[in-house]
């Protein structure tokens, strides 16, 4: 599997779990990631995409947090030191922004989010 397959799977499970979470219908992926050509890239940097930003965000409120930010991995893989600094950044601004492996990883992080009064 791949990040892209992880990620797939956990908005996937998302939407089973709506029933029990209805807050995850406002959960979005931040596509700044992937292969792409440079006149494609050029324009989304014009539109504001920005390198780092973590790949998921769920902008419900919770045990005084303005809302999650997941930044998901798969295997071995790292956060970058541009993808670090946002995590910082948004953490300092009320965010809850993690690094999460792995779907399990995304949704155990939701979960335990979500449930926090």
């Amino acid at each position: 599997m791949s990040e892209h397959d992880e990620q797939c799977k956990l908005f996937q499970w998302a939407a089973y779990r709506l029933p029990v979470y209805p807050e995850l219908a406002l959960m979005f992926a931040i596509p700044n990631g992937g292969q792409r050509n440079i006149v494609v890239a050029n324009k989304l940097k014009a539109e504001g995409v920005k390198a780092g930003v973590p790949d998921v965000c769920l902008p419900v409120a919770r045990g005084g947090y303005h809302g999650l930010f997941l930044e998901l991995k798969h295997g071995r893989n790292r956060a970058t030191a541009e993808q670090s600094y946002w995590l910082e950044r948004l953490t300092a601004q009320g965010y809850r922004a993690v690094v999460v492996h792995e779907f399990e990883g995304a949704r155990d992080a939701l979960i335990d989010y979500l449930e926090t009064t």
